[in-house]
């Protein structure tokens, strides 16, 4: 309890006054003060969605046509070449994203909040969809390329971490420019079941493996404490790693780093959701065969029984993003030139993982 005493200082009216109208206003805060903090203590967590659907999609690109904003030559050369490009490229994603309907997608490849928003609008009049935004823009100046998240329910709070000194003077860490950690709440009774979202992506190439592997670790020892602890954590995103499923070696380009195998630590180890998947269904580029998109989660979403985040199944969704009868192998020469008809979304297709909430 908030309490007051005044002690009369004058007998002038004046100041007799202006204690009186202190006092009232001093009593009128406690008041807010307390009827604040109850009802804080009674605010729940979001309902639970039931399946709580989590995607991925590297939207390549996805930039619109003006080009006031950007500054670097690749990012200007790679935007929408024109007002009707950008609206074809947002309403089509827009459909794909409507027949997924994911509680939560994480986005590579986006310029800025404003591509954001305009599809979460695109979503809302077309699908009615309703969708919150989540993002920080990133320092990758070369591409201007970011990460963000699009989600129905659930976040509680999003950011972005950096490395410490001593992490910089060690040089075993590389930066992680477009990254975006969030998470996401949701009330099943009496309790609260969290999850933590860490959206990355990586340098691509194979010749930037031993960049990517550092931005592995950074990665890894971000999260590491969380997953020891059998909290909930999925990392998720366009990696741009060689190794395939199955194939994952020490002296491999970062998949075992972000997997956690590099330390002597078993409790800080992740799993690979793409295991999950068919074997023959687990191609995530377009034109490539690689398999550069992956989720990779806390062994707490993968316990058969008991309560919490409980992971379901995955698929690769390229039938969302392959609109004729087979994937375009000159993609890259006519992203914006093939009949729309036929064209193809991304270079990549989503990646789609469903949870369960008990």
């Amino acid at each position: 309890m908030i309490s007051f005493e005044f002690r009369s200082l004058s007998s002038s009216p004046f100041v007799f006054g202006l204690h009186a109208t202190l006092a009232r206003t001093l009593v009128a805060a406690a008041s807010i003060f307390s009827v604040s903090l109850f009802s804080v203590s009674l605010c729940q967590a979001d309902t639970p969605p039931q399946p709580l659907t989590v995607a991925t999609w590297n939207l390549e690109w996805f930039f619109d046509e003006d080009l006031s904003n950007n500054r670097s030559d690749v990012a200007k050369q790679q935007s929408s070449p024109s007002r009707e490009e950008w609206e074809w490229k947002q309403n089509i994603a827009a459909n794909a994203i409507a027949k997924m309907q994911p509680t939560i997608l994480a986005l590579q490849e986006i310029e800025d909040r404003s591509v954001l928003q305009s599809l979460t609008k695109v979503l809302k009049e077309r699908h009615n969809l309703s969708y919150r935004v989540a993002f920080i823009e990133g320092f990758d100046g070369g591409t201007e390329q970011d990460v963000g998240i699009l989600f129905q329910s659930g976040l509680v709070e999003f950011s972005r971490r950096e490395q410490t000194n001593e992490m910089f003077r060690s040089n075993e860490f590389y930066n992680l420019s477009k990254h975006l950690f969030a998470r996401f709440e949701w009330q099943v009774g009496n309790r609260t079941e969290a999850l933590t979202l860490l959206v990355l992506h990586l340098r691509a190439t194979a010749d930037a493996a031993d960049l990517r592997k550092r931005q592995c670790k950074l990665a890894h020892a971000w999260v590491r404490a969380r997953v020891a602890a059998g909290e909930n954590v999925l990392v998720l995103g366009d990696l741009n790693v060689e190794e395939r499923v199955g194939q994952i070696q020490p002296d491999g380009d970062g998949m075992h780093i972000i997997l956690g195998k590099h330390t002597p630590d078993e409790k800080d180890d992740l799993i690979d959701l793409l295991e999950y998947a068919p074997s023959d269904k687990r191609q995530t580029h377009l034109i490539l065969e690689k398999e550069f998109d992956r989720m990779v989660a806390s062994p707490s979403m993968l316990k058969k029984d008991g309560n919490g985040i409980l992971f379901q199944s995955i698929q690769v969704r390229s039938d969302l993003n392959i609109r004729g009868e087979q994937a375009d192998m000159d993609h890259w020469d006519t992203r914006y030139t093939k009949d729309r008809a036929e064209r193809d979304i991304s270079d990549h297709h989503p990646v789609i993982a469903t949870f369960e909430i008990r």
